[in-house]
């Protein structure tokens, strides 16, 4: 069985037991968090899709880790202009761990 849930201006397609990445969450870790946005759910040969979620479907996940991606590094250059700028950024996210999908 999987669904798609939306959560963080993006979708993801998710099953039990897959860990992912998502946007910062509230929450420490070992915590369960409940995606109640589920899009589409599917398996065994049929799915369902929502207008625009699916009723009475949760998606239930236990965060892993909240931690920082890798750096980017943001560089500005206009050439013959003597015009750099170097900026870093690292994003924050949680990591997640899908224990089930109910309903």
């Amino acid at each position: 069985m999987y669904a798609v849930i939306q959560t963080g201006g993006k979708q993801y397609r998710v099953a039990p037991g897959d860990r992912l990445r998502v946007e910062k969450l509230a929450g420490d870790r070992g915590a369960t968090v409940t995606f109640d946005n589920v899009l589409m759910v599917g398996g065994e040969g049929s799915f369902r899709v929502g207008k625009p979620t699916v009723a009475g479907v949760k998606v239930t996940a236990q965060i892993t880790a909240q931690d920082r991606a890798k750096k980017i590094i943001v560089f500005k250059f206009k050439r013959r202009k003597n015009y750099r700028r170097k900026h870093g950024h690292r994003q924050y996210y949680t990591e997640l761990q899908i224990t089930g999908i109910e309903g």
